[in-house]
């Protein structure tokens, strides 16, 4: 029996393989005894400092292409709409800010309500906790199982969201609880070196999305459903306003207007495709919102509802599909919660520019938000309040 070091069990010289460097390339018959070898490769000679240097030339080339594109498109840097970025927010209400006022909601409450303008006529800046195309039933839900969130909640109403409890960033609650150390180090360098300098870094303009709204063709039958387009610019603090492209730019806010109407006039989901399913389902998130008031109320928070003003296409489907007499009313009558409905306020009932029918540009929002603060404090929280100032 040959030993394992014995010079038999070396394999033949001549089947030894080489590399085309001259070096002697071991294989797996040159390791005996190795339960799982892994192949030595040789690194060839090649020019690789000429070759480092190409690659980061075309790197920063290519990089540079993409930024000057869209910056000509009309694109600027802005801080990037992420859970992190939310989850980032939210936290405040465990790090000594839970005495404050939450602005929660979807876009319209996200894109309308300018904090700087809340924060002068408040003297508090309130954390933005709204979502875009998310019901706003699932924040207040989070809020109402916090015992550490002792303030008051504006909670925005977008019928066609609320009551549906339709949630395309469901998943920014459950991130906020499960962040990782690692996601919470991804966003800070991300906000850091990334996001306030370059001006492709937004959903809408990765390569991904590009190539998937070419005008490809459609299968038959399947409706036309693009996805929606930028149409956000955000601050650090989540401050947001309506990307001014979609105030300025006719043809971009006719993208955006199309993407609308799509929706608009596509066929229910069958969970809803009937006049009694919709009933149940409006029920359904009504009850949930009479939950989460009621847990908050208990601990002595103050919940306000908040319906921001919408126009054409957008204005007429909610009032066909969620007639206020059965979810707003509803809503407010249910949970005990007072409540501004535009329509209801001459100051909020304005000849708004709405550029897509759903959100206010940057001006009006602007009036819009000290229009609304005055109506709150005029009506329902006054700054002389004894429990506020007790906070």
């Amino acid at each position: 029996m040959h030993s394992s070091t014995s010079s038999s069990d070396l394999p033949d010289p001549a089947l030894r393989r080489v590399s085309s460097s001259g070096a002697e390339r071991l294989t797996a018959s040159d390791r005996p005894g190795v339960a799982q070898p892994v192949p030595e490769r040789d690194i060839p000679e090649r020019p690789w400092g000429p070759i480092f240097v190409a690659t980061l030339v075309l790197f920063v080339l290519l990089v540079a292409g993409w930024e000057f594109y869209w910056r000509a498109f009309g694109a600027t840097p802005g801080y990037y709409n992420s859970n992190a970025e939310w989850a980032q927010q939210r936290r405040r209400i465990d790090t000594g800010e839970g005495g404050k006022t939450v602005l929660e909601g979807s876009s319209r409450v996200l894109f309308d309500v300018q904090l700087p303008v809340w924060e002068k006529l408040a003297g508090e800046r309130p954390i933005q906790l709204a979502i875009e195309g998310t019901s706003g039933v699932i924040v207040l839900e989070d809020l109402a199982a916090d015992p550490n969130f002792t303030g008051r909640v504006l909670a925005g109403v977008a019928s066609d969201l609320f009551f549906t409890g339709f949630a395309y960033r469901g998943e920014v609650v459950p991130f906020y609880h499960k962040e990782t150390p690692s996601q919470r180090m991804g966003n800070w360098l991300s906000r850091m070196f990334v996001e306030p300098w370059f001006a492709f870094y937004d959903f809408d303009f990765a390569l991904a999305a590009v190539v998937k709204r070419q005008a490809w063709p459609r299968r038959p039958g399947i409706p036309a459903i693009d996805p929606v387009r930028k149409l956000m610019e955000q601050g650090a603090d989540r401050n947001t306003h309506i990307w001014s492209k979609v105030e300025t730019d006719a043809a971009y806010r006719e993208i955006a207007r199309g993407i609308w109407t799509q929706r608009l006039n596509a066929p229910p989901p069958p969970n809803v495709d009937t006049p009694e399913k919709l009933q149940k389902v409006i029920d359904a998130q009504i009850q949930r919102a009479v939950d989460a008031v009621a847990k908050l109320r208990a601990r002595g928070v103050q919940v306000l509802f908040v319906r921001p003003p919408t126009s054409g296409p957008y204005l007429e489907f909610d009032n066909k599909v969620f007639p206020r007499a059965k979810t707003w009313d509803v809503l407010l009558a249910r949970t005990g919660a007072p409540g501004i409905h535009f329509q209801d306020y001459p100051e909020l009932n304005q000849a708004w520019n709405l550029p897509e029918w759903s959100h206010l540009s940057l001006a009006d929002s602007e009036r819009f938000t000290a229009a609304l603060y005055t109506i709150i404090e005029r009506d329902f929280w006054p700054k002389d309040d004894k429990r506020a100032a007790a906070r």
